[in-house]
């Protein structure tokens, strides 16, 4: 029995249809995370074509009836379709002609099942053909999408030299889309390759981690990846205790109906140690922006200051991580609550005699220390507390 491709609504965007007709009857298919997302009922917005014409010919073909086209991989065979609700990736069979665990040297087929062999899981190796929405399934990817199983194609071992990020890709497919215990060759092969990690840009493992953090709930196969060795090459600092603290976040960012955040959840997975989060911030090369949120989060939460204090010192969303990390207070306080502003200026204490200079400075942030402890009275309650400090560095002036 054929399985056909649900309709869904990517299939109708504008210039879909054009771009199809313009590549001809066979020459392309769907393939991918669009193909295995529809089959599941799950939203798309990245779409892939397959074709078996050559780079050039799918830009002279596109630019011929007016479909702006770029030349995003086209070392790897890879040019982009600039359509309305957005782009389009098209890729010429390939097949490897030589691969050292990072890149790959590639050569071009006509051979739809060699070109299918060369991605990583069997769920992703399904096609579909435009016109009809007939499946191709070379290697079993429909019943083990069905079962919620996740097998590489062929030989584990060699899907792996091939690309040793394919050890992260095995961890975050099975957290999304696999159900029960793991694949048990594809698990062997990744805890016996686990070194082969690295190989790899540190950029390129962040990237993936961060992917797998992201999702509903990665417990169980962060679980799979401490029990079976994976983080020790690259990441040390993740282990059992790291894995209790990330289980007992998700539990509390359900319950505070906070969404997922990535960031935090590898915060949670480390030792509650600000400059161990930087260091391994540094070594995953992420962002400034990320680096100084995994240091507020890792930090100490101030002794007797209440959510909305810290919220204000550090920011709501810094505020958040540290209470659901820490799961010392509850977030409600926060939600749907923007930190005011001091409205108070320096000119204002000079106004009431403070001598213009460094004492100015010094003397408004006492103020807003002041007026942040006292849970951000307003109107009269500044003005006095203003007085107060004015009074204090005039008497230290004497």
């Amino acid at each position: 029995m054929t399985t056909t491709l649900p309709d869904a609504a990517w299939r109708d965007r504008a210039g879909l249809a054009a771009l199809l007709a313009a590549l001809g009857e066979g020459n392309a298919r769907f393939v991918g995370g669009a193909v295995r997302d529809t089959l599941l009922g799950l939203d798309v917005t990245d779409i892939d074509i397959a074709t078996v014409l050559s780079p050039d010919a799918v830009m002279a073909r596109l630019s011929a009836v007016a479909i702006r086209v770029v030349p995003t991989g086209v070392e790897h065979g890879t040019v982009t379709a600039v359509l309305p609700d957005g782009p389009v990736e098209i890729t010429t069979l390939r097949r490897d002609v030589d691969t050292d665990g990072r890149h790959a040297t590639i050569a071009y087929t006509d051979d739809w099942r060699e070109d299918a062999a060369r991605r990583d899981f069997t769920i992703n190796a399904l096609l579909a053909d435009p016109a009809t929405g007939a499946i191709i399934d070379y290697f079993g990817g429909l019943d083990d999408l069905r079962a919620g199983h996740i097998r590489f194609i062929g030989d584990p071992a060699a899907r792996i030299a091939e690309d040793h990020l394919r050890i992260l890709r095995f961890f975050r497919f099975h957290a999304r889309f696999g159900t029960g215990a793991p694949d048990p060759d594809a698990y062997a092969a990744c805890r016996a390759q686990a070194n082969s990690l690295m190989a790899l840009s540190r950029e390129r493992i962040a990237d993936e981690l961060l992917k797998l953090l992201a999702l509903p709930d990665p417990s169980a196969a962060v679980a799979l990846m401490v029990d079976g060795g994976i983080f020790r090459p690259v990441l040390p600092e993740i282990t059992a205790d790291g894995l209790g603290r990330l289980i007992a976040l998700v539990d509390r960012e359900r319950a505070n109906a906070i969404p997922p955040a990535a960031i935090r959840r590898l915060c949670a997975l480390l030792p509650p140690d600000p400059a161990t989060g930087e260091a391994v911030a540094a070594r995953l090369k992420l962002s400034n922006k990320a680096r100084k949120r995994i240091v507020a989060a890792l930090s100490p939460p101030p002794s007797g200051s209440d959510l909305r204090q810290r919220a204000y010192w550090i920011g709501t969303e810094g505020a958040i991580d540290q209470a659901l990390l820490h799961g010392d207070d509850p977030i409600a306080p926060l939600v749907g609550w923007t930190p005011p502003t001091l409205a108070l200026s320096g000119g204002a204490l000079i106004r009431r005699g403070l001598p213009p200079g460094p004492d100015v400075a010094k003397a408004l942030k006492e103020v807003e220390t002041q007026w942040v402890a006292a849970d951000f009275p307003e109107g009269d309650a500044i003005e006095a507390i203003a007085d107060q400090i004015v009074w204090k560095f005039q008497r230290a002036r004497q």
